[in-house]
């Protein structure tokens, strides 16, 4: 299951204990919110995208969308959504529990700029029930981030 992969994940850098895991779901960002605790926009939502045949990560801040004039400028191509039945098959994580950790290889994740807002920002932690509270820094350094994008615009 993804949330042990994920907790096996943040046991190599001593983090597991701080990831949370809920009795209810948190497998949107409003429920995400509920379960942390926080404000939406505190919530790290990791969307899926495919270029071509790759998947590709995006993390955002839970109060934007994508934009896809900025997402196209940035990648070349309009920006086209992993239906949610693939999801799992692409990234590793069934939807509702995609994060940045412990993802299929070779899968680019990139941040996009609204999370830098933010101290702490809570991404799901591969289920539809969990979360982990990270620094911006943190998350750039765990997910292995590819970069930071600038890809949304407010909802």
């Amino acid at each position: 299951m993804s949330l042990e992969k994920v907790q096996e994940y943040f046991a190599n850098y001593q983090m597991k204990e701080k990831i949370m895991v809920f009795d209810q779901s948190s497998a949107t960002v409003e429920l995400a919110a509920q379960a942390v605790g926080c404000e939406p926009a505190h919530i790290a939502k990791t969307m899926s995208f495919l270029q071509g045949e790759q998947a590709v990560l995006i993390v955002t801040a839970g109060d934007m969308k994508i934009d896809n004039p900025k997402y196209k400028a940035r990648f070349h191509q309009k920006a086209k959504m992993i239906s949610g039945d693939l999801v799992e098959s692409y990234i590793g994580h069934a939807p509702g529990g995609v994060c940045p950790f412990a993802v299929k290889e070779g899968i680019p994740v990139y941040l996009d700029e609204s999370l830098k807002r933010f101290e702490t920002v809570y991404p799901a932690a591969g289920s539809g029930n969990s979360a982990i509270g990270l620094t911006i820094d943190e998350l750039e350094m765990y997910s292995k981030a590819n970069g930071w994008v600038d890809v949304c615009k407010s909802k």
